[in-house]
Order: C-alpha cells, then sequence, then structure tokens
C-alpha cells in the first residue's frame, strides 16, 4: 500500500503517529476475537438454515444453488457497505486517539451486531415499496430474480468505485437510485402491458430525507460546536489531539460513546436495507419455508381470524354497488396499488380478498400447515391486502371514520406480522458482512474524513459534535423507519464543526463528496437499469 501521508493533500506533520497505527495489522486478540464471532455466527447461520429448509421437498438442487449465489451478492452489498458507513463510526475515535484503529474497528462491528439483531425491520419492508408491485408479487420468475440481482450489483458496483477514491459515498443513495433504475426499466421495456415503474410519492418521500439529513448533520453539528464553547468551560475538549497522548478520561468516555451510538444506530438502519431484499430471495427460491411466518402461534392466528371478520364488516359498507368483481380479486386490487386510484370494484375486490385469507387461515388453522403449492399465493393476498389499506389510509379514500381506520389498522398489523418478518439468522448474516467489510475497507473512507474534510487536525470537541449528531439523527430516522445515510450525516457533521470553529474546509474534498452524492442516484439508476435489462434477456 502506498504511503497513506502522500494521499492527503495538507497532511499535518504532527499525524505521523496515526500513520503508523493505520498501517498497523490487526493485532493477534483483535484477529482471534472477530474470528470466534465470524465462526460462531456462521454456525447460527447454517444450523437455522438448515432447521428452516427440513419441511422443504427437494426436488431440483437449481433452487438451491439460486438461493446461495443470490445470497452471496445480497451480503456482498452489505459487506461494501460496512466500506462505506461503518467506517465514518470509527472515523472520530481513531483520528482522536480515543481508540486503537484495530480495537475500535472490532467493537463498531460488535455495536453493529446489536443494532442489527434489535432492529424492527421497518426499514427493510419501507425500502421494498419503492420496487414495482408485480416484480414483487413474481419474485420467483425471472423477471423478479432480474430485478433482485440488478439492484444490488448495481450497487456493489458504484459503491466499490467511489470507495477506491476515498469517498464517502451512501449506500442508502445508492440503493435508492438502483431501485428506480429497476422500476424505470420495469416500465419502458413493458410500456403496452400494466406494468408500474416507480412509487414516485414513496421514492421522493425517501429522496427528502437523504436530503434533509446531511444538511442537519452540518447546521446541527455546526451549532453544538457554538453552544459548548459557550457552556462548557474545559480547554482541553477544544484541542487537537497530541501525537501519543489519548484524550482525558471524561472526553475520551464521551468519543467512545459516540462512536458505540453511531454503530448501533447504523447497525438498526442501515443494516435493514439489505434485509428485505434477501428476504425476497429467500421468498422467491423456497417460498415453502419462507412466504408466511411459521413462527405465528395458534393465539396470533385467532386474532388473525377475528380482525378479518372485523376488517371485512367494515369493507362491506364502502363497497360500491355499481362494482362488478371480475375473476381475479387480487390483479383488482394490485390494479390500485399501481394506479393509486380507486375503481367501482376496487373495495369490493378487497373484500373479496380479506374473506378468502380468513377462509384459508381458519382452514388450516396455522401458516407452516398451509400447502407448500398455496404458501405463495395466500403471501401475495396478503401482500397486496396490506399494501392497498396503507394506500387507503395515506390517501384518505375512502373516508373510513376513526373507528374503521382503527380496526382496518389492526387488520394490517395481523397480515404484517404474517409476511413481513425477518429471521433472526438473516440478521446475523448480515450482522457479519457488515463487520467483515469494515475490517476489510475502513482506511480510505477513515482518511477522508478525518483528515480531508478540514484544513486542521480535527478536535475532541468536533469528533463528539459530529457523532452525536449522527447518532440522533440516525436514532429519529430508525424511529419513523426511514432510510437515512450515515455517511452523508457524519461528514457533514464533521465539515460543520470546522466551519464554525473556522478550521477552514478543504474545498476540493467537499466538491468531490458533493459531486458523489449529486451523481450517486443517477448513475447507480443508470447501471440497475442496464443489467436488469441484460438479466431479462437471459431470464
Amino acid at each position: 500500500m502506498a504511503d497513506l501521508a502522500t494521499m492527503v493533500e495538507g497532511f499535518p506533520a504532527t499525524t505521523s503517529l496515526l500513520d503508523r497505527k493505520l498501517k498497523k495489522s490487526t493485532s493477534r486478540s483483535g484477529k482471534f476475537v472477530f474470528l470466534l464471532a465470524l465462526v460462531g455466527g456462521l454456525s447460527y447461520i447454517c444450523f437455522h438454515l438448515a432447521k428452516d429448509l427440513e419441511a422443504v421437498t427437494i426436488t431440483s438442487i437449481w433452487p438451491y444453488l439460486l438461493l446461495g449465489l443470490a445470497l452471496l451478492i445480497a451480503l456482498g452489498f452489505e459487506f461494501v457497505n460496512g466500506f462505506h458507513d461503518t467506517a465514518n463510526a470509527v472515523a472520530t475515535v481513531i483520528y482522536t486517539h480515543s481508540l486503537e484503529p484495530n480495537i475500535a474497528v472490532v467493537w463498531s462491528g460488535i455495536c453493529n451486531l446489536a443494532g442489527v439483531l434489535v432492529s424492527s425491520g421497518t426499514v427493510a419492508f419501507a425500502v421494498i415499496t419503492l420496487l414495482p408491485v408485480e416484480l414483487i408479487l413474481q419474485v420467483s420468475s425471472g423477471a423478479g430474480f432480474a430485478m433482485v440481482f440488478a439492484l444490488l450489483i448495481a450497487a456493489i458496483i458504484w459503491n466499490l468505485s467511489t470507495w477506491w477514491f476515498g469517498l464517502p459515498a451512501s449506500s442508502s443513495h445508492t440503493m435508492v437510485g438502483s431501485i428506480i433504475g429497476v422500476g424505470l426499466a420495469n416500465q419502458f421495456f413493458n410500456p403496452h402491458i400494466a406494468t408500474s415503474g416507480v412509487d414516485w410519492e414513496q421514492a421522493l418521500k425517501v429522496l427528502k430525507v437523504l436530503l434533509i439529513s446531511p444538511i442537519l448533520g452540518f447546521g446541527f453539528a455546526a451549532l453544538l460546536i457554538v453552544i459548548s464553547k459557550r457552556l462548557v468551560k474545559y480547554p482541553a475538549l477544544y484541542e487537537a489531539p497530541k501525537d501519543k497522548q489519548p484524550p482525558p478520561w471524561p472526553i475520551r468516555a464521551l468519543m467512545v460513546l459516540t462512536c458505540t451510538g453511531v454503530s448501533f444506530f447504523h447497525g438498526s438502519n442501515d443494516g435493514q436495507k439489505g434485509m428485505g431484499l434477501i428476504m425476497l430471495i429467500l421468498i422467491g427460491t423456497v417460498p415453502t419455508a419462507y412466504a408466511l411466518n411459521h413462527a405465528v402461534t395458534a393465539h396470533d392466528m385467532q386474532d388473525f381470524i377475528a380482525a378479518s371478520e372485523q376488517a371485512g364488516h367494515i369493507l362491506d359498507r364502502h363497497v360500491d354497488k355499481s362494482g362488478i368483481l371480475g375473476s381475479d380479486a387480487r390483479e383488482e386490487v394490485t390494479d390500485y396499488i399501481r394506479t393509486k386510484r380507486i375503481q367501482p370494484d376496487t373495495i369490493l375486490a378487497l373484500r373479496e380478498l380479506v374473506e378468502d385469507l380468513n377462509h384459508e387461515v381458519a382452514l388450516y388453522k396455522a401458516f407452516k400447515s398451509v400447502p407448500a403449492q398455496d404458501q405463495t399465493n395466500v403471501r401475495n393476498d396478503m401482500y397486496v391486502a396490506s399494501e392497498a389499506l396503507r394506500l387507503m389510509e395515506k390517501n384518505h379514500s375512502p373516508a373510513f371514520t376513526a373507528e374503521e381506520s382503527a380496526v382496518l389498522k389492526n387488520y394490517k398489523s395481523k397480515v404484517d406480522k404474517a409476511t413481513k418478518f425477518i429471521p433472526d439468522w438473516v440478521k446475523v448474516a448480515v450482522a457479519l458482512a457488515l463487520g467483515l467489510g469494515t475490517m476489510v475497507g475502513w482506511k480510505r473512507v477513515v482518511i477522508t474524513v478525518g483528515e480531508k474534510i478540514g484544513k486542521e487536525h480535527l478536535t475532541y470537541a468536533q469528533g463528539a459534535s459530529a457523532g452525536l449528531v449522527a447518532m440522533g439523527t440516525i436514532f429519529a430516522a430508525d424511529t419513523f423507519g426511514l432510510p437515512v445515510s450515515t455517511t452523508h450525516i457524519l461528514s457533514s457533521g464533521v465539515a460543520g464543526t470546522m466551519t464554525a470553529n473556522g478550521s477552514g474546509l478543504h474545498f476540493n474534498t467537499v466538491r468531490n463528496i458533493a459531486a458523489g452524492w449529486v451523481f450517486t442516484l443517477p448513475a447507480a439508476a443508470l447501471l440497475s437499469g442496464i443489467l436488469f435489462w441484460v438479466f431479462r434477456q437471459l431470464a
């Protein structure tokens, strides 16, 4: 590797110790801890995956080969995600000498693991709603796999490209761009059959969050520096680290706290982005095991039946009597999801779906008892029913009363419990991929965040302010189920502290980061659109 000091313009002369630290190989104890976690995690994954597949009748090896390839690509995305986003969490503790690089990386990986394991899955399924609805329903078809492979490979290519140049690009931004590219390609190549493209309303909601979050990161971090200088009279807090001296213990504790928080909330937010896609892969290859949540209890099933009956009565009140239900209720509801327009038979079809699902659940009494050939159909019926109710509530059409809305929300929650679930082994796999990516590729992005954004060395207060703001912003986004970019929040937070402190900015770096932000979406969309077309020709 080239001398890291020569890679950075304006590299301070006092950072020779950091240069040596960054070049140090991982300690034996660090390697042992990570290897132990890796072996334990892989054992856990293999055991539970094998247990899930026990109920699957093996008729061909092809689905399993496809499953292995798809999981490898999906986890490869999370691995590359570790290059970018997790590296941001350790930049401040490394450049303030609060933790040794190898310790910081291992600790960040552990915190990411914890964040992933406690995540709710809300962000994962929020990302999935951006995809064309018919591709989600046909995920086991050639078009469905072309979609998943195209957007994942496009995201990996773009993330690797920006990592190579040390740019802290956003994996969230890349994923949204890839999804938009697939949606546009799906609509462009099938203009005469009622295919759906991009759900622009949902996409714009996500893009607004991705746009606003770095602005908030810059502003709040700058404000926090200004306020702390007036209220916290502790001179050492505003000094650059000495060459060999760790910070005083209160400052060190604060820096480690921010690293812990950013890593944890990164895991709970960014770690989810690949989970939803992994679930689509599992549903497409082995629907018998993953189309429906087999962990739902008998008590939950009774609740589902009761909620279904109540929802059916509510929908019956709003049925348009002029509607004439066609041969396929699901297709009618799917058309509503595509167009967002209520037709005379939309509510009639939705009520039919709800009643059919109620009868099937009552007949089989457990989701795992649903015949293998019917698992995908039941899941698809549940998915479109849930999405239709979400859109109706959002658009206030039809106009349900508050009491009716509460009943329908309760029913939707029961449906989502059956379809929007993430097995623990998937979370462990994602956490391991993130951690391994961080261990392998953290240095390039850490150098950019720690040295190239500001003209002066990062002070303790600046590192803590950027970390606290990133931690708080990601927590808020995770609470509301919104995907945000850890990279953009933290790097913009560092820029904000440099500006407020009068330290100056390396405008070449800021320009490159901004250019990466601007070009990420169209570049990822173009890549995924082209790949989707190529894969559709091969499928």
